[in-house]
């Protein structure tokens, strides 16, 4: 049996790049009122400039999931390192707090189903809604 390091992207680092170069930019616009994605607005931890990044997360239970399959993202890092974020979801902005990355024992039985079965490989990106 292999261990898997859920702190590395499951995709190849070329799939990265196009989607950080070309995929994200035509998300974005789209991905606050489509299901099952949001746009994620943060500042960065060291040059505090203004990001929007559109992610495939979820809302359960007034926890916010994503799960984090590129790694260990910049996003992640300054959502973390802010504490908190906006949200925008399903046409909705929503602020979440004390954000964190977690690997899905860490969470305990309230682990909704999708995030536990994407825990199995992943990390998880779970902050609380305010």
């Amino acid at each position: 049996m292999t261990t898997i390091d859920r702190g590395k992207s499951i995709f190849p680092e070329w799939l990265d790049r196009l989607q950080v170069r070309y995929m994200n930019p035509l998300v974005r616009p789209l991905a606050p009122y489509l299901p099952g994605f949001a746009v994620i607005e943060h500042r960065g931890r060291k040059s505090g400039r203004a990001y929007s990044t559109p992610v495939n997360g979820f809302q359960h239970r007034g926890k916010f999931y994503v799960a984090l399959g590129h790694g260990r993202t910049d996003w992640a890092k300054n959502v973390v390192a802010a504490g908190e974020a906006d949200v925008r979801r399903l046409g909705r902005r929503l602020h979440v707090v004390n954000a964190r990355i977690i690997n899905r024992e860490d969470e305990g039985p309230g682990l909704p189903l999708a995030a536990r079965l994407a825990g199995r490989r992943l990390l998880l990106f779970v902050a609380d809604i305010a």
